[in-house]
């Protein structure tokens, strides 16, 4: 049996993880949950799976609810000694620094977070390979990618190709995009997320971040990750090999088989969900994508390349924007705006864990400026 902590235990990854724990008991047992702020859910899911640790992110929702709270709550949960596998499912960098104490703890990492190895996998990924600790993927596209490169060595790979929905403004141009409101972004066409990470789909800031990610958990040079527009979200990632073989992993776009794979590596299982039947889908189809009018996606590779604190700066200002672009704070294409300016100003330095926080807090206090200023001439 697999003892398992989730952190992010009630967000959309956290949910359907605790679903693929349903459904096989005598696999996993939980011995600790996190949740950012939602203190009755937590303690209804800590009720259910007979759980005694539990935690909110969030330290004064945890004070009000008398939870043990706040990030070194996150730390203690994730370096618990009866703990196998730690899910990390917080959204953005809160989830480093519990990620990087599970590692030197010797915990096996289901990482769902991207943000972690965006900000911080130069140093982090390294570390877990000099202890021997596993960071298996649950984004469906890493996860396809870690299937399809079962066996095969860094030099028989010539490309990782993720991809992508197109998000709900696939086809449109700059002009067309200039009145987005909140609600037409968050029409997401095949998959049902989180208000951030859709938006992120919708600028493909998601595959900026993904191709980031994908760089640091396989080794691969960045420019040798690549994404193309797959509008029916079946075939989930594909790998080409020297020889010109092209491998794919295909399903229907339900996150609990990725889940599942991460959780139980090298085991396989019975389905979470319906297999994939290739009769119901007949049409499959790629297209290019087009970075010149999603800027944020072009953005991120450039950072990925640059390397350093730029990843980490551009995170923080992309998760700054989206928010404000939520709120009703921000235009939909002003969220590369942000990201562009935070970026040409980020400082350099080592990445460490010092730094990147240091970057990340300097990053959001400087898109929240930008933010501030733009709703000023707005106003104006």
């Amino acid at each position: 049996m697999k003892r398992v902590v989730v952190l992010g235990s009630t967000g959309s990854i956290g949910t359907q993880t605790l679903d693929v724990i349903r459904q096989h008991p005598g696999l996993f047992q939980v011995v600790g949950l996190a949740a950012h702020r939602r203190a009755d859910e937590l303690q209804a899911q800590a009720h259910e799976f007979g759980v005694t640790h539990f935690a909110l992110a969030d330290a004064a929702a945890a004070q009000t609810a008398g939870l043990p709270g706040g990030l070194s709550a996150l730390i203690d949960l994730a370096t618990l000694p009866e703990a196998d596998l730690v899910v990390v499912a917080v959204a953005g960098v809160i989830g480093l620094e519990p990620t990087l104490a599970a590692i030197h703890a010797g915990k096996s990492i289901a990482l769902a977070s991207k943000e972690v190895l965006v900000a911080a996998g130069e140093f982090l990924m390294p570390l877990a390979r000099a202890r021997s600790v596993a960071v298996l993927p649950i984004d469906s596209e890493h996860s396809a990618l870690f299937q399809c490169l079962q066996g095969y060595r860094l030099d028989q790979i010539s490309r990782l190709i993720l991809t992508a929905s197109g998000g709900p403004f696939r086809g449109k141009q700059t002009a067309d995009l200039e009145n987005v409101t909140v609600a037409q972004a968050l029409d997401h066409p095949t998959w049902r997320m989180g208000g951030k990470i859709t938006v992120d789909s919708a600028t493909l800031m998601n595959k900026g971040l993904e191709t980031i990610e994908a760089h640091w958990l396989f080794d691969v040079p960045i420019d040798r990750v690549e994404a193309v527009v797959h509008r029916q979200s079946i075939v989930h990632s594909l790998v080409e090999l020297s020889d010109g073989s092209v491998l794919a992993q295909l399903g229907w776009p339900d996150m609990r088989l990725p889940i599942q794979i991460a959780m139980t590596y090298p085991e396989r299982i019975g389905p979470p969900a319906r297999p994939w039947n290739p009769v119901d889908t007949p049409h499959l189809t790629f297209e290019p994508i087009d970075d010149v009018t999603f800027r944020c996606l072009a953005l991120a590779r450039d950072a990925g390349r640059q390397g350093g604190l730029l990843p980490c700066a551009m995170n923080a200002a992309d998760e700054v924007a989206a928010r404000a672009f939520l709120d009703g704070k921000l235009r939909f294409l002003e969220i590369s705006d942000v990201v562009e300016e935070v970026m040409s100003a980020c400082p350099t330095g080592t990445v460490d864990l010092a730094n990147v926080l240091e970057t990340d807090q300097w990053a959001r206090v400087r898109a929240r400026e930008s933010i501030d200023q733009r709703l000023l001439c707005s106003h104006e």
